[in-house]
């Protein structure tokens, strides 16, 4: 198992668009992927169990991995929860 910290950098912080690009780039890694934020502890397996850390700037948040290829996966989920998200405004 690896684990690694990662700080909310995003001025938003994690809702609904930076979880799902999180989501995207783990949602076929067959090991295990666990999410702790102050009194959470979650296993990612959705878009919806990064929403409910309730992530704003300034948080951290603890990336335990396990399986095949753990560190880089850890270190990539890192970088993805760090970050600054700049998502162009949806057309109306």
């Amino acid at each position: 198992m690896v684990e690694m910290t990662a700080t909310i950098t995003n001025t938003q912080g994690i809702h609904c668009r930076p979880s799902g690009v999180i989501y995207k780039a783990c949602e076929n890694y067959t090991g295990e992927i666990v999410l702790k934020a102050g009194k959470m502890k979650i296993q990612l397996t959705s878009i919806m169990d990064i929403i409910l850390l309730g992530l704003f700037r300034g948080d951290s948040v603890v990336i335990q991995v396990s399986g095949e290829n753990e560190a880089g996966m850890c270190k990539q989920l890192v970088e993805l929860f760090e970050r600054n998200y700049d998502f162009p405004p949806r057309e109306k």
